[in-house]
């Protein structure tokens, strides 16, 4: 018989009959269908209403009863969900397996240090699957769900051989996790887009990414294009409020949320971009913690992976401050983002971004600034280009809070570094000197997407960088713990990664491929080698310690092979 297709609007009567074995049962299902098709078979009948009805005795076991019902059941909810309006269902995916090698990653080796780092082997095979699922009413109306095994960040991946993580031998791990989730709709007869739920926060910037938010965070996104020319984008996004109900805590669940407000103004012209952007934070003093207390201040535990606010809004050590906290702090940043392509192939691209946070307890203030350059040629073979940045650094009064630029998660790939920064495009090891490029001045040659080969390419690179901190705070910072802190302690409130003085330097040299394969499959294979020159004077480096043993320090290196399937 040719193929028909039929709904199922509903079961109009289910009636069973005994029989002599007790086993089996006669189950008689009336349907009650919509033709699509001519029928063929005389089976069928004609019903009022231009339906169909099917009269069919079925001979199951009695617990194949449930099951019948079940698929009749599923059948009837698809066709009232096909009656009622037609979505347009689609799917994104990625498969990623990393597989890397390397040695000091924390800088240090000796004292009975061992790995890549304190949490990682030398060696390490590791995979993040994600997969986002799209339904879509209309131009006007969708929702988007994303879904994540394994995370972005180094140390986040489902790494083989750990049952934490579901890596280990019966797998069944915990893993998988809701990275997006949110509706996007348009206002009737108007050009205002809406976006609601956790989504991707990204303020802009032509070159790195956002070195102040780039991360998903639950919140509301409006846009409004005026014309090709002038738009705007306002947000609000909630990080943080967890609502505590701890018992040692003043307030619980009072003054535990930090909420976001941010407005960015595209302006695209014939050859020029420019998108002037503001946020301004409200952080309560108890995020996380009710942290009112001076040892709960500088906790700010678990509030987001490596580091995030512990690291990005605090001084180091919290600021040494004395009192407790009561009010809300207060955070703000402004940039001007650019770029220019007026003589393409030739194109310019700069960041500025200033911020500042402060508090009712004006030793955990923090402010400072970031100003980045990108010159670019594109050739035919590859697109030499010339880069550079410079962060404000602490100065050496620690009563004043921090002079470095404060951050609250920048979490998407930096392109200046693969390795020192936050930078690996797919996932893998990186950030060996910090997510963000704080308290860092450095200067850097690229030749981008060389390819002479069909389908094979390759990016070299070679930066110099140093610190903007003085050198000088190392020695207050002694005075008023009785130790010295070490260059690689991320335990330490106010920082992570690696603080460098202004008599500290760093070089680095990155090499990575890429082979596409197939369409949807390519092959990344990268290597990296940071070289790292620290002030062993005595009121610098000299006395700290390294791993807790020794003050010996090493060049970290690492090489990867990573297997990429994207549909």
């Amino acid at each position: 018989m040719a193929n028909i297709v039929y709904n199922i609007l509903k079961i109009k009567s289910f009636n069973q009959m005994s029989t002599a074995n007790k086993n089996w049962q006669w189950i008689i299902i009336t349907y009650e269908v919509r033709k699509n098709d001519p029928p063929v078979c005389d089976r069928f009948e004609p019903c009022c209403f231009g339906h169909w009805v099917l009269n069919q005795e079925t001979k199951m076991e009695p617990g194949m009863k449930k099951i019948a019902v079940l698929v009749l059941a599923a059948g009837m909810l698809c066709a009232l969900s096909q009656g009622a309006s037609a979505i347009d269902f689609s799917a994104k995916g990625r498969w990623a397996y990393n597989f890397s090698y390397g040695q000091h990653g924390n800088f240090t080796e000796g004292g009975g240090r061992t790995g890549f780092s304190t949490t990682e082997d030398e060696f390490e095979a590791a995979q993040q699957v994600r997969l986002q699922l799209d339904a879509k009413a209309s131009e006007n109306l969708s929702g988007t769900v994303h879904f994540e095994i394994g995370g972005y960040n180094r140390g986040m991946l489902q790494y083989w051989g750990a049952s934490a993580n579901g890596g280990a031998l019966g797998a069944d791990g915990t893993m998988v996790k809701v990275k997006n989730a949110f509706i996007d709709w348009a206002v009737p007869q108007t050009a205002l887009k809406v976006r609601m739920g956790i989504q991707p926060i990204q303020l802009p910037d032509f070159i790195n990414n956002s070195q102040v938010l780039a991360d998903d965070a639950a919140g509301i996104t409006a846009s409004y294009a005026f014309n090709e020319t002038v738009g705007v984008t306002a947000f609000w996004t909630r990080l943080f409020n967890d609502n505590t109900t701890s018992t040692t805590n003043r307030y619980p669940g009072y003054m535990d949320n930090m909420d976001a407000v941010g407005l960015t103004l595209p302006l695209t012209f014939d050859s020029v971009k420019l998108t002037p952007w503001g946020m301004y934070a409200g952080i309560g003093p108890a995020i996380n913690y009710n942290n009112v207390t001076n040892t709960q201040i500088t906790t700010y535990s678990s509030t987001a992976s490596a580091g995030g606010p512990r690291a990005g809004l605090l001084p180091l050590y919290g600021g040494f401050h004395k009192s407790k906290l009561s009010q809300y702090g207060n955070a703000m940043w402004a940039g001007l983002p650019g770029q220019v392509a007026a003589f393409d192939p030739f194109r310019i691209s700069w960041d500025v971004v200033y911020g500042a946070v402060q508090y009712d307890d004006s030793a955990m203030n923090r402010a400072g600034w970031l100003a980045s350059l990108l010159l670019e040629y594109k050739l035919d073979w590859s697109t030499p280009g010339l880069y550079g940045w410079y962060t404000s650094g602490d100065d050496d009064n620690l009563g004043n809070g921090s002079e470095r630029m404060p951050n609250i998660h920048p979490n998407n790939p930096n392109d200046f570094s693969e390795f020192a920064f936050h930078g690996d495009p797919i996932v893998g090891r990186d950030s060996i000197v910090g997510k963000s490029m704080t308290g860092t001045w450095g200067i850097g040659v690229r030749l981008k997407d060389m390819s002479f080969v069909d389908k094979l390419s390759h990016t070299f690179r070679i930066n110099f960088m140093g610190g903007t901190n003085d050198p000088g705070v190392l020695k207050k910072i002694n005075r008023a713990t009785g130790v010295w802190m070490a260059p690689n302690d991320t335990t330490v409130p106010g920082r992570e990664g690696l603080y460098l003085t202004r008599n500290d330097s760093l070089v680095e040299f990155g090499l990575s491929t890429k082979y596409k394969m197939y369409d949807n499959f390519t092959v990344y294979v990268e290597t990296n080698y940071d070289a790292l020159f620290l002030d062993k004077s005595a009121t610098v480096w000299g006395n700290s310690k390294m791993n807790g043993k020794s003050d010996r320090s090493a060049d970290a290196w690492n090489t990867a092979v990573t297997f990429v399937y994207q549909f």
